[in-house]
C-alpha cells in the first residue's frame, strides 16, 4: 500500500469540508438549489418497486420544511421523521428518480439515498475475530480499586494508568457514555451496575424507540458494542473485567441495521440527536457511516449524507456533548494526496476509486470537533493496522497489536473486554482504542464538570503522552518494508496526534 506524502493538514475542519459545511449548524449550505419542484400529479412508482433511504437537508425553518414535505411527497417519498431542529428528514421513497426530482425542489440544500441496495423487508472498526474466554469464578473483592478476577491480563489498563486512576476517582454517575453501536447488553453483571436505560435507545431507520430492551444486541453475534461499553466503565464489583472509567455510565444507542449490521447515516443522525437531547455527555464512535468508507463532496448522495451526520454531531456539540470516534483500520494515512478506496460501496458491489482524503471523507472520524483516536499496542507504538495523519489522528489509545505481545498472563496483545450472555472476550481495532479515550474523557468530564466538548478535547490533548515519531522504519511485522511513515514532531505527529491518553493524569491534574 503506498501513501503519499503531503504538507495538508486539517485544522477545525478538513479543508474541502469546511468549505460545504462552514453554516451547517444553522443548517445554511451554500449552492441552495433554486428551482421549484415540478407542478402536477404526484409522482406514480409500482407497488411493488425497491424502495431506498434518503435524507434530505433543507434550511431549519418551519416554512422550508414544510414546503419541502409537500415536495417530498409529490416526488413520490414518505417521511420517516424530520429533526426540524437541523433541517434533516429521513424519507423513504420507490421512485427510482427521487434523488434528482427532490433536489429540484425550492429549500433543498443538499438531498441522497443513504444506501446503495434497496431497503429489506457493519462498518465497525474492529481487527479480526474475537477470541472468547470463560467467564470466571465470582471474587470476594468488593472495594474500589482492587483487582478484578480477569484484570491481569488488561494490559491497557495499567498501560494508560487506568488502574491507579481508579483509586482516585473512578468517574462520576453523573456523566454519562453514549455507545453507538452494534447495541449493548446490559443484563451483563460488569455492565448492569452502570447501565443508564433511561439515555438508550434503538436508532435503527433514524426513529428512536425506546422500549424496554430495544437497545441490546439482535444476537451474541452482534457483540461490538458490548466489548466498547465494557472498555469504558465495566465495574470495579469483583466479577470479570474493569473499565477505564469504573465509575462512570454508560448508554447504548444502537444503530447497526438488523439485516447486514451496517450503520447507515439516518440511524447515526438518529442517535447523535438522542444523545444530545438525553444529556449524555460523550459519545463514542467505533465505526463509520455506511455504506462509503471515503464520502465525497463532489457525489450529490455522499454528499447529501456528510451534511446531514454533520448537522446532528454539530447539533449534539452546541447541547455539551463530546464525540470521539475510530480512525480506522485501513492502515491509510489520511494527510496524504490519494487513498485507494477498494472496499465501497459495502452494501452492493464495491467499485475501485481513489480518494484525496481533503474532500473525500471518513464520517464521523473527519467531522470538524470530533476526536480522532488511532490505536497504540503494548509497546506505545502504532498499531500495525491503525491508520492515522498529520493533523487528522487528535490523540491516541491503546486498541491491541497482534505483533506487540505484552507480559501477562495469556501473552495476548489485544484488549480484553466483556460479551454478550455474560462473556468475555479478545479484540484489537481503532474500535478498541476509542473506549479507553471516551473512558479517560469521562474521567476528565468527572474531574472538571462544568468542561464542554471544546475544553474536554483541550484537556485530553493536554493530558497526553506523546512518544514521538519511531526512530526506526516502522516495521511492525518484520518483513523488511517500511508499512507507515510517522510526520511531525515531538507534541504532535500523524501516528499519535498529541499523544497517549493518560487516566492518571486525568484524575490528578
Amino acid at each position: 500500500m503506498t501513501h503519499l506524502r503531503s504538507r495538508r493538514r486539517r485544522l477545525a475542519a478538513p479543508v474541502g469540508l469546511a468549505v460545504a459545511l462552514s453554516t451547517a449548524t444553522l443548517g445554511l449550505l451554500p449552492g441552495s438549489a433554486s428551482a421549484a419542484a415540478s407542478q402536477g400529479e404526484q409522482t406514480q412508482v409500482a407497488a411493488d418497486a425497491p424502495k431506498l433511504a434518503y435524507v434530505v437537508n433543507t434550511k431549519a425553518d418551519d416554512d422550508t420544511i414544510a414546503s419541502v414535505k409537500k415536495a417530498i411527497a409529490k416526488a413520490g417519498g414518505s417521511v420517516v421523521i424530520a429533526y426540524e431542529r437541523i433541517g434533516v428528514i429521513v424519507v423513504h421513497s420507490a421512485n427510482p428518480d427521487f434523488g434528482k426530482e427532490i433536489r429540484k425542489a425550492r429549500g433543498v440544500q443538499s438531498a441522497g439515498a443513504t444506501r446503495t441496495a434497496p431497503l429489506k423487508a457493519a462498518g465497525t472498526t474492529e481487527e479480526g475475530a474475537p477470541q472468547y474466554v470463560d467467564a470466571p469464578a465470582a471474587s470476594t473483592k468488593s472495594a474500589a480499586g482492587d483487582a478484578e478476577p480477569m484484570e491481569a491480563d488488561q494490559w491497557d489498563l495499567r498501560a494508560i494508568g487506568a488502574d491507579k486512576a481508579a483509586k482516585i476517582n473512578p468517574g462520576s454517575s453523573k456523566v454519562t457514555v453514549g455507545v453507538i453501536d452494534t447495541g449493548v447488553d446490559d443484563t451483563h453483571p460488569d455492565l448492569a451496575p452502570n447501565f443508564s436505560a433511561s439515555q438508550s435507545a434503538n436508532c435503527v431507520g433514524g426513529k428512536a424507540d425506546t422500549s424496554p430492551g430495544a437497545w441490546r444486541p439482535y444476537t451474541p453475534e452482534d457483540y461490538h458494542g458490548t466489548h466498547v461499553a465494557g472498555e469504558i466503565a465495566a465495574a470495579r464489583n469483583g466479577i470479570g473485567v474493569a473499565g477505564v472509567a469504573p465509575g462512570v455510565k454508560v448508554a447504548g444507542i444502537k444503530v447497526s441495521d438488523p439485516d447486514n449490521g451496517l450503520f447507515y447515516p439516518e440511524s447515526v443522525v438518529c442517535a447523535f440527536m438522542f444523545a444530545a437531547d438525553k444529556g449524555i455527555e460523550i459519545t463514542n464512535n467505533s465505526y463509520y457511516v455506511d455504506p462509503w468508507l471515503y464520502n465525497c463532496m463532489d457525489d450529490p448522495d455522499q454528499k447529501a449524507i456528510v451534511d446531514a451526520v454533520n448537522r446532528s454531531q454539530l447539533y449534539a456539540q452546541r447541547k455539551g456533548t463530546l464525540h470521539l470516534a475510530s480512525a480506522g483500520n485501513s492502515n491509510h494515512d489520511l494527510a496524504s494526496d490519494a487513498i485507494v478506496d477498494d472496499s465501497s460501496p459495502d452494501d452492493s458491489t464495491p467499485v475501485e476509486r481513489t480518494i484525496d482524503p481533503s474532500e473525500c471523507f471518513d464520517v464521523p472520524t473527519q467531522l470538524p470537533g470530533i476526536v480522532t483516536v488511532s490505536a497504540t499496542g503494548d509497546k506505545d507504538l502504532k498499531s500495525y493496522y491503525s491508520t492515522y495523519g498529520k493533523g487528522v489522528v487528535d490523540i491516541a489509545a491503546p486498541g491491541g497489536d497482534k505483533y506487540q505481545i505484552p507480559d501477562n498472563p495469556s501473552k495476548n496483545g489485544r484488549i480484553l473486554s466483556t460479551m454478550p450472555e455474560n462473556k468475555y472476550g479478545w479484540l484489537q481495532g481503532t474500535s478498541m482504542a476509542s473506549p479507553h479515550a471516551a473512558g479517560v474523557a469521562a474521567l476528565l468530564k468527572s474531574t472538571h464538570p462544568k468542561a464542554g466538548p471544546a475544553q474536554l478535547q483541550r484537556l485530553l490533548k493536554v493530558q497526553a503522552d506523546n512518544p514521538g515519531c519511531p526512530t526506526e522504519p516502522y516495521d511492525p511485522d518484520g518483513d523488511g518494508t517500511v508499512d507507515a511513515e510517522c510526520e511531525g514532531s515531538k507534541n504532535l505527529n500523524g501516528f499519535y496526534g498529541f499523544g497517549i491518553v493518560d487516566a492518571l493524569d486525568a484524575v490528578r491534574k
